[in-house]
């Protein structure tokens, strides 16, 4: 699974949280299931952040959020995200793809 955090940062706080988002994916990539990520910067606005991580599946993820490293040093900075859908499923040729169903009956 893949997750994309984006952020709208002021320029005169890039440099201090471009130091706080890498502390976070530093603490990320810590976490059991962790494969990759990375921080980026868009090239026409630059007050635009994002970082991307991916993950063997869904739960590790929603593990690695619960831990208490995470929480220190990455929730902080995570809560600052553009509030929009953050969790992907990798869409690989032929895979069938997740249905959208309703986590709880009642």
């Amino acid at each position: 699974m893949i997750v994309v955090n984006r952020f709208r940062v002021p320029a005169s706080e890039g440099t201090s949280f471009r130091q706080d988002l890498q502390r976070a994916h530093a603490s990320l990539a810590e976490r059991p299931g962790y494969l990759g990520g990375e921080v980026g910067r868009n090239l026409d606005d630059p007050e635009l952040w994002v970082l991307t991580t991916r993950w063997e599946h869904v739960g590790a993820y929603r593990r690695a959020l619960s831990s208490y490293d995470v929480k220190l040093h990455a929730v902080p900075t995570l809560g600052r995200a553009v509030e929009e859908p953050s969790a992907y499923e990798a869409v690989e040729p032929g895979a069938v793809l997740n249905i959208e169903s309703p986590r709880s009956l009642g």
